[in-house]
């Protein structure tokens, strides 16, 4: 898998557009910030890590509304292995008028945005969600 990032939020994507309540995917550190992330914002319900050593995995659940959808709608990842895409805390904006989010990976961690801009640090930015 040339990029984990990218399977983690297709996999989430295709789980909320399949009506799936949880999805489970390959552990990482990185993968287990960002969805603590989004669990934090509200875009899913709980993230739990399963398994021992090398077979370890993240079940995420997802947020479901009363008609089977799922809070999130679309994603679209940014910053890719072929091309980092960098912002520092002046370049940073909301993302479609501050009803999504934007998550980045700075020198004080994964953060969305908003906590970026108010800790007036820049990092690369990883995906954008609504």
């Amino acid at each position: 898998m040339v990029d984990p990032i990218s399977d983690m939020i297709v996999r989430l994507k295709n789980a909320g557009s399949a009506g799936r309540s949880s999805v489970v995917l390959p552990a990482s550190e990185l993968k287990l910030a960002i969805a603590e992330k989004l669990r934090q914002v509200g875009y899913i319900k709980s993230v739990s890590q399963r398994g021992k050593k090398v077979k370890k995995s993240l079940e995420v659940e997802l947020i479901s509304a009363p008609n089977g959808e799922t809070k999130i709608e679309d994603i679209q990842r940014v910053s890719k292995p072929s091309r980092r895409v960098y912002h520092n805390h002046r370049e940073i904006r909301s993302v479609r008028q501050g009803h999504g989010l934007a998550i980045y990976s700075t020198p004080k961690g994964i953060l969305t945005d908003k906590e970026a801009r108010t800790a007036k640090v820049g990092g690369e930015i990883l995906f954008k969600i609504w």
